[in-house]
């Protein structure tokens, strides 16, 4: 029902996070292309509504957040890009320690939310994700249009913030790393030197991809520069266009992903032979 439309937002979500604007304006274009496509899933909603109960709850978990998310990373980033002091490191980094405040302040004030979340609990869904859930949360959404009480829970609006805002952490950091370089020890503890991938980057490439794709790092929202980025610093290793890379692997005879294979069944085989001692 929704495949076609959430694909098409992923490509242009890749695109635009890879073309090479300005924050402000990619932030801009962002706003514009996560409207576009809530819209787009209201008139469905509106028009189709659910199956059942259970699909209900998968579209208000794992479906809409995602262009919500969305929407509200690149209303905080394009804030911050208008806020930011213009002149001064100092005053910029002042403001930059002030939005951290504020995420570490939501993160303590919805700490059992964001805890059921992480561990994939799923008891309260129905609660949480389906329009017939309690409507006694006090969490104020930042878009009150989609707030429309057929196209809203009582927390998919808080579960996109959740996401939103560890996307938005990993811009503030970027952004004291470019202010402040090799000082961001907010987030960034210092990585070990001794680390070196001394596999072929492929097989790594395999990897990383494998992780994005299961959406398994920051809930899903860790996109592929950010991840391919991590990996480059804790291995010591650098990724000239890892796009390339991808269709390397794409261009290969089954298995495509034989690294992964690999090592999958490398590890199947040692608990193997210890089940037979």
């Amino acid at each position: 029902m929704f495949e076609k439309d959430m694909e098409t937002f992923s490509e242009n979500i890749e695109r635009l996070i890879h073309s090479g604007k300005t924050e402000l304006k990619m932030a801009d274009d962002g706003i514009r292309l996560c409207i576009q496509t809530l819209s787009k899933l209201q008139k469905q909603v509106d028009k189709e509504d659910f199956e059942d109960t259970q699909t209900e709850i998968e579209f208000f978990k794992n479906i809409k957040p995602i262009p919500m998310s969305y929407l509200i990373y690149f209303t905080e980033v394009r804030s911050c890009e208008l806020m930011l002091p213009k002149a001064g490191d100092s005053h910029k980094v002042h403001y930059l320690e002030k939005e951290i405040k504020k995420i570490n302040k939501f993160f303590s004030a919805n700490h059992s939310f964001v805890n059921y979340m992480e561990q994939n609990k799923n008891y309260l869904d129905f609660e949480f994700f389906s329009r017939e859930g309690r409507r006694d949360f006090s969490f104020s959404p930042v878009i009150n249009y989609y707030q429309n009480p057929e196209f809203s829970t009582t927390h998919d609006m808080l579960w996109s913030k959740v996401q939103a805002l560890y996307r938005y952490i990993h811009y503030i950091r970027e952004k004291l790393e470019l202010i402040q370089p090799g000082n961001n020890s907010n987030f960034r503890k210092r990585q070990p030197n001794l680390l070196v991938w001394s596999g072929c980057k492929i097989s790594l490439a395999e990897v990383i991809y494998a992780l994005y794709h299961a959406g398994d790092i920051n809930h899903g929202t860790a996109d592929l520069k950010t991840l391919f980025s991590v990996f480059e610093d804790v291995f010591n290793i650098k990724f000239d266009n890892f796009y390339k890379t991808y269709g390397e692997m794409k261009a290969r005879k089954d298995p495509r992903a034989k690294y992964l294979l690999e090592i999958a069944t490398n590890l199947e085989a040692k608990m193997r032979r210890e089940d037979d001692k």
